[in-house]
Order: structure tokens, then C-alpha cells, then sequence
């Protein structure tokens, strides 16, 4: 039976490499869907986002749309803080078959520091997306497929900084690039750098 991968993040925003990372993970495993879930309110983070939630999903939906077996998911659009163990109880709660959480090796090397994190090990098998000779480890009882041929050098800090800054970004989808434009976002910090090159 073909699988199901929750890919969780901020998408903030979402870019190319999630996207390459999201096709080599349905490669890999014979993935039917993979949900993309930008989070509301990650606990792993206490300065929150820089665009707001509905920004986000509606940049994951446009980037989803480049292949029919990416979804984006309101699973963490709740206001409470958004623990990965809820996550997957709510998608289980909605699908069969096999269920995988595709996360990054660092993750994943804190996996046992997690809210519940036996019952996350207990509930799905992992795809990480490692680089070559990166180390972690794998806990007890956990499944664990790895992906190292995808480590791009894309993130998203470097995103908003260059978009700040007024610089393309041609690690974007088009659509998302269209839609930052046309909604202005990430321009409040180009006013910022406007200033500190002026002094």
C-alpha cells in the first residue's frame, strides 16, 4: 500500500530545495502523498514567523501545485503550539496505511529531546535528509530511511534576507516569488537594511 509523508516546517517561505527534498522522499519510498504542513506556532522556535500563517499555506498550496502528490495541510492551523505527536495522531486519525515524517538529521538528532517522542517513534518510519558522513542517532525501535544525495544549500534566512534586500531569488518557485511580490512580504526588513546602508 502506498505510503503517506508529513513534511512539517514553518515554509517560511517554502523553496525549491523542499520541493526536491519532497520528490526524492516519494522516490525513495513509493510515496502516494506527501503533506506539506506549515506549522502556526512551532515550539522549537519562540521568535514566530516572519510571514503570518495564511501567507505561508497559501505559498505551500502554490508550490504543491508543481506535482500532483503534494498536498498542502491545515493539520497544524490550530492556535495552540504545534506538537509533532498531534500532528501525526490527526493524520493517522484520517488515513491508512503506512505513515512517514520526513525531517532533517538535525533535526532528527534531537528527536529523543521531542514532546512524546517514543510515541513518535512508535507511529511512523522516518525518511531523514542527511548529508554524506553526517551522524545521529537512531533510537531504539525507530525506522529510518536516509536521503543524502538532496542536501541543497538552500534556506530559507538566506531567502528572506536577499528578498530584504531587494535581490531575486531564483531558489523560489515562480509562483511563490509572484505571490511575495504582489503581497509585499519580507519588505519590511528591505526598509531596515535601507536604513543601516544609509549610516
Amino acid at each position: 500500500m502506498a505510503g503517506l509523508a508529513l513534511f512539517g516546517g514553518t515554509f517560511d517561505p517554502v523553496h525549491n530545495a523542499h520541493l526536491r527534498i519532497a520528490e526524492a522522499a516519494a522516490a525513495c519510498c513509493g510515496l502516494e502523498r506527501v503533506l506539506f504542513i506549515p506549522s502556526r506556532r512551532p515550539p522549537h522556535r519562540t521568535e514566530g514567523t516572519f510571514a503570518s500563517y495564511e501567507d505561508r499555506f497559501a505559498m505551500v498550496q502554490l508550490a504543491c501545485a508543481s506535482d500532483s502528490r503534494f498536498e498542502a495541510s491545515r493539520l497544524e492551523s490550530g492556535t495552540e503550539k504545534s506538537y509533532s505527536i498531534h500532528t501525526i495522531e490527526k493524520a493517522r486519525a484520517e488515513n491508512e496505511g503506512p505513515l512517514y515524517f520526513l525531517i532533517g538529521a538535525d533535526a532528527f538528532a534531537e528527536i529523543e529531546s521531542w514532546y512524546l517522542w517514543r510515541k513518535v517513534v512508535e507511529a511512523v518510519t522516518f525518511i531523514v535528509v542527511s548529508r554524506p558522513g553526517a551522524e545521529y542517532r537512531v533510537p531504539d525501535g525507530a525506522q529510518v530511511f536516509q536521503l543524502e544525495e538532496v542536501r541543497l544549500a538552500i534556506s530559507s534566512s538566506e531567502i528572506r534576507r536577499g528578498l530584504a534586500q531587494g535581490t531575486p531569488q531564483s531558489a523560489l518557485p515562480d509562483s511563490v516569488a509572484a505571490y511575495i511580490e504582489a503581497h509585499g512580504l519580507y519588505q519590511s526588513r528591505a526598509e531596515e537594511a535601507a536604513k543601516i546602508d544609509n549610516l
